[in-house]
């Protein structure tokens, strides 16, 4: 198989995971071709992902290597504004799998922090346990829950931290099980931060577009479910500004309303 054609099977059946990894493997492919064809191909791959449709946009006006360099420095304002939010001997909760809440994490760890992380294993794809190992790599000391228990790993916590897989004026979207951490953290008074750059945002839900909740296969879940069962397997949902201390970005830690602000200032041609 060409490796184009293999960068898209692993987006698509989500071997590559997190919105920043998608992307990058994206541009990546873009490059390896670039038609018309394999534009659409790209851009059809995860309807939830504003990151990957921005990197491409992105990488069409400006090339890929400018863009890999824009989302790096872009990961880098990050994670150092990040990591002054991980204090000594305290407890951070996380649901699923984002590349920036791990780096802000490593680079804590880096700088000496000592903490503990809790995060859930969010099922049906298990992409918490990927945290999980990465966490492990890092020497950092991580107990894992199952979703189940999401209320028991945040009994504790004095941050939670999680990522974004879409952006708009009024909600942030992320993995299924988000908001209902984004709940617990409000009702508990414990910060809950986004951790995401301005390219998560999805422009197209500015211009009164509805932004898309993508919904897997019920085969994910139960795939000898008893026949008129109906499994329902969404794969997102919104979290209320109101739940959200502040999202963490390369502008700093701002709210969504002046998140949107800059990010019309500051990525004009989003728009």
């Amino acid at each position: 198989m060409e490796l184009f054609s293999q960068i898209c099977q692993d987006i698509k059946a989500i071997r590559i995971q997190g919105a920043e990894h998608i992307a990058r493997a994206a541009v990546i492919a873009l490059k390896l071709k670039h038609t018309p064809e394999s534009i659409k191909i790209l851009r059809n791959l995860r309807p939830t992902e504003p990151t990957l449709q921005n990197a491409l946009d992105y990488a069409l006006r400006f090339g890929v290597d400018e863009t890999v360099s824009m989302m790096d420095g872009m990961q880098e304002k990050i994670t150092a504004t990040g990591k002054k939010y991980v204090h000594d001997n305290t407890i951070v909760f996380t649901h699923c799998h984002s590349s920036t809440v791990t780096d802000i994490l490593r680079k804590a760890k880096e700088g000496g922090k000592q903490f503990i992380v809790h995060n859930t294993e969010t099922r049906p794809l298990y992409q918490g346990r990927k945290t999980s190992m990465e966490l492990a790599s890092l020497h950092i000391q991580n107990k894992h829950f199952v979703d189940s228990a999401m209320g028991i790993a945040m009994k504790d916590a004095n941050v939670c931290f999680v990522g974004a897989d879409a952006i708009t004026s009024h909600f942030v979207y992320n993995k299924i099980g988000s908001r209902l951490a984004a709940e617990i953290a409000y009702n508990r008074k414990i910060p809950f931060y986004i951790c995401a750059s301005s390219w998560k945002t999805d422009p197209k839900a500015f211009a009164g577009k509805e932004t898309v909740i993508e919904y897997r296969s019920g085969k994910e879940v139960w795939d000898t479910a008893p026949k008129g069962v109906e499994i329902m397997n969404p794969a997102f949902e919104q979290i209320d500004p109101k739940m959200i201390t502040g999202i963490i970005c390369e502008f700093g830690v701002v709210s969504l309303t002046a998140f949107v602000k800059k990010v019309k200032k500051y990525n004009p041609w989003m728009f």
